[in-house]
């Protein structure tokens, strides 16, 4: 009886270093890992040992025959992906951190910015060398750790965000130093950081929105999607935000799982959502919710969905929410399409309603004082030269009445003070890692880059880990090759300790955020629920000086 990986797989590829008999695929190694939506266990070789099941960080590993009945599809989306799939290799694989030729002679002091997925697997690769003896300080403008986990993640998958148990373990580890609610660039510039630090590793994120620069835009009710799910997970920046959820429905622009997440959350029930790690604020707001049709609008065809199929699949599972599909392309095909169509046949009841339309556009958003609609423009696709598909708009054009509205486009991370940016790809200008000085072309030294600053906002959480490993390589063969200048010598942990106390005095220790952990775990136990969230930065401090 083989394993079957399901819907919340993170792609970190842990199982694929503990497979005995190469089953799992496609591996880091395999062109299309970087592309793919999940990983898969080709049933006809699975063994049935269970190592991937129990070195899955998400949990999303299962017996075929102890399958949860809402999870059985993922058996035939596991053998279908072998029936199409490229032929493999059977070179070694490449998981962790190679051993380099060369060992340093000196201790590797490290500066990490950012405490998320990126960041967290950075100081993972970092410490599993052996030809470094590296120490880590971890620094983030928020007093919290895991970044996207803890405030992109959904909060009704919960078993995504199981991987913080994997990164827990960093906090616990003697060479890992953690500096919260520190802001680099206010409090600390990166010059200031070089001189303590052999290299900075910036794995900020993308934090902010693209626009959709259309007439409109800036109209209360008309928001951003990533301020949108900061307030639902509890981000301090945004608990004080308020929402207009009275209207009858909500239009979504974009169709990519952060769109995805919007609309689930929006129509969920929200006794379900209670027994989650959703703000409280947030809960209290959709308790009291008019809203009972959402509508994600996407201006390309079924077939070009930015959605993963693991999350498309989810929906026709949404108790009390019917799916309908509004113009799937006649010459379509693949999964998706597939998929598509057999939601848009189930027949479902349901008081609430999420509604895929493809093939439109916004070019308004309506209203005087407020949102109360927007404008369309319906799209034809069409085949450029070099085969790639172009949405174009026609003169057909139709309006959606609309309470809220919120843009789900795209995401870019913010310039970091005295570094250059792209801003074209808003991202940090950089070359396997390496932040790179455009004007130049030369690496700035000593400043590296991981995860979505780095790359762009692509790929799912465990997509940082093959990104990092990358970023580590690159900063690791600097230090042996004496690249990187050393810390100056006022650059002692003394010295450090001196700047923080002076600049950010109530900045959180490993000792401070376990505190934090405890009592939200403590409050959401006592909640039947996985934690209560702190979410004002005032309250995050208090309960980190509670134990000095």
């Amino acid at each position: 009886m083989a394993h079957v990986i399901t819907q919340s797989c993170c792609n970190d590829a842990s199982c694929v270093s503990v497979c005995p008999v190469n089953c799992i695929h496609p591996r880091p190694d395999d062109p299309q890992f970087v592309s793919a939506e999940m990983l898969y266990i080709d049933a006809e070789v699975c063994i049935d040992c269970g190592a991937c099941a129990k070195a899955c960080p998400v949990n999303a590993i299962f017996p075929e025959d102890d399958l949860p009945l809402q999870l059985t599809a993922y058996t035939d989306l596991n053998k279908a992906y072998f029936s199409n799939a490229a032929p493999r290799t059977d070179a070694p694989v490449q998981i962790g951190s190679p051993a380099s030729l060369a060992v340093a002679d000196r201790p590797l002091r490290v500066a990490i910015i950012g405490t998320g997925p990126a960041g967290c697997y950075a100081a993972t690769e970092l410490l599993a060398r052996k030809d470094v003896d590296a120490e880590i300080h971890f620094f983030d403008r928020l007093p919290t750790m895991y970044g996207l986990v803890r405030y992109g993640v959904a909060p009704d998958h919960q078993r995504t965000k199981g991987v913080t148990n994997t990164f827990a373990k960093l906090i616990d580890h003697p060479k890992v130093h953690l500096h919260l609610g520190v802001e680099i660039g206010t409090e600390i510039t990166n010059d200031e950081l070089a001189q303590h630090f052999d290299a900075v590793v910036y794995a900020v994120g993308a934090a902010t929105d693209n626009r959709l620069n259309i007439p409109g835009e800036d109209l209360p009710g008309s928001c951003a999607a990533t301020d949108f799910v900061a307030w639902y997970n509890g981000h301090p920046d945004h608990a004080a935000d308020q929402y207009d959820l009275s209207g009858q429905r909500a239009v979504i622009i974009g169709n990519g799982n952060v769109a995805l997440d919007i609309a689930r959350i929006l129509v969920s029930d929200p006794e379900a959502l209670a027994r989650t790690d959703i703000a409280d604020h947030a809960l209290e707001q959709l308790r009291k919710s008019n809203i009972r049709e959402v509508v994600m609008v996407g201006r390309r065809g079924s077939a070009e969905m930015a959605a993963t199929t693991p999350e498309l699949r989810a929906l026709g599972q949404l108790p009390g929410v019917k799916v309908a599909v509004e113009g799937i392309d006649d010459g379509a095909s693949g999964a998706k399409t597939e998929l598509l169509t057999e939601l848009a046949q189930q027949a479902a009841d349901g008081e609430r309603q999420i509604t895929l339309r493809f093939l439109a556009s916004p070019v308004e958003i309506v209203g005087n004082d407020s949102v109360t609609g927007v404008r369309l423009v319906r799209n034809e696709l069409q085949t450029q030269t070099d085969g790639s598909i172009h949405a174009s708009a026609t003169d057909d054009f139709d309006s959606i009445d609309a309470g809220l509205v919120l843009r789900s486009v795209g995401y870019r991370s913010a310039p970091i003070p005295g570094l250059p940016f792209d801003d074209a790809r808003g991202r940090l200008p950089q070359e396997s890692g390496r932040v790179i000085n455009p004007d130049a072309g030369t690496p700035v030294p000593g400043v590296y880059a991981t995860g979505w600053v780095k790359r762009g906002a692509s790929g799912v959480i465990g997509t940082n880990r093959q990104c990092a490993l990358e970023t580590v390589n690159a900063l690791v063969d600097d230090f042996v090759a004496n690249r990187l200048q050393p810390p100056e010598a006022n650059g002692s942990g003394n010295s450090l300790a001196e700047l923080l106390a002076a600049r950010a005095p109530a900045a959180i220790n490993n000792i401070g955020w376990r505190e934090i952990d405890r009592q939200e775990r403590e409050t959401g136990n006592r909640a039947d629920r996985p934690r209560v969230k702190l979410v004002h930065r005032d309250d995050l401090f208090a309960a980190a000086a509670q134990v000095g």
